[in-house]
């Protein structure tokens, strides 16, 4: 991962709070000699201290077989993103680049058994309906329906092992072009680039007050 010293991000609880804010996670494997990534909703869940990830993959695609042969995986936590001209910088000379979020998890994975897994899917979903005008919770599902679709997925759980944060928001820029990049992504009308802003904003607060 690209992640030089003034662009990494080492505060647990910072990173932590990135990963929940961006769930929809791409799940990164390698089996016999073959990559493969899926993009997955995941839960982040912490005990003692120790920080797990669980999730369900489709048991008819070719992530399965390699999340369930795998011993370390990789998950990739991605937030917004936008290109950041030269222009705006006090200096010419320089090069443009690209702002952005990132954070990667490693760690080693257990699968679930299908009464986990259905419990993993029903907390899931109180996740993200709870808030509905008219939720749709599996409780409300026939059995049926839950014993058919719970047959083709699995759930799992990543005990994280490894944190790296990269937030790349021109913290090696001078406050004069920090401020001037500032003010060209505000202005656009692009939401990622709006977004970044908003973060770097909060790392200098003192030249927007």
């Amino acid at each position: 991962m690209y992640h030089p010293p003034h662009f990494t991000e080492k505060d647990r609880d910072v990173i932590i709070s990135f990963m929940q804010e961006y769930p929809f996670a791409t799940l990164i494997l390698n089996h016999e000699g073959k990559c493969h990534a899926t993009q997955i909703p995941v839960m982040l869940r912490e005990e003692d201290e120790a920080l797990y990830i669980t999730g369900h993959v489709y048991k008819h695609a070719d992530h399965y077989p390699a999340l369930a042969n795998s011993t370390e995986v990789l998950l990739l936590f991605t937030g917004a993103h936008c290109y950041v001209s030269a222009s705006w910088y006090s200096r010419r000379g320089q090069a443009s680049t690209w702002n952005y979020m990132s954070v990667q998890a490693r760690g080693s994975v257990r699968m679930m058994e299908s009464e986990e897994t259905l419990a993993l899917i029903i907390a899931l979903t109180h996740q993200y309906e709870d808030s509905q005008l008219l939720p749709e919770t599996v409780e409300q599902m026939s059995d049926e329906y839950i014993k058919a679709n719970l047959a083709v997925v699995a759930g799992f759980e990543i005990a994280v092992s490894q944190l790296d944060a990269t937030f790349k928001l021109n913290q090696n820029k001078d406050d004069e072009s920090f401020r001037n990049v500032v003010e060209q992504l505000m202005a656009s009308e692009d939401f990622n680039s709006i977004t970044i802003a908003g973060e770097m904003m909060k790392l200098r607060p003192h030249l927007f007050s």
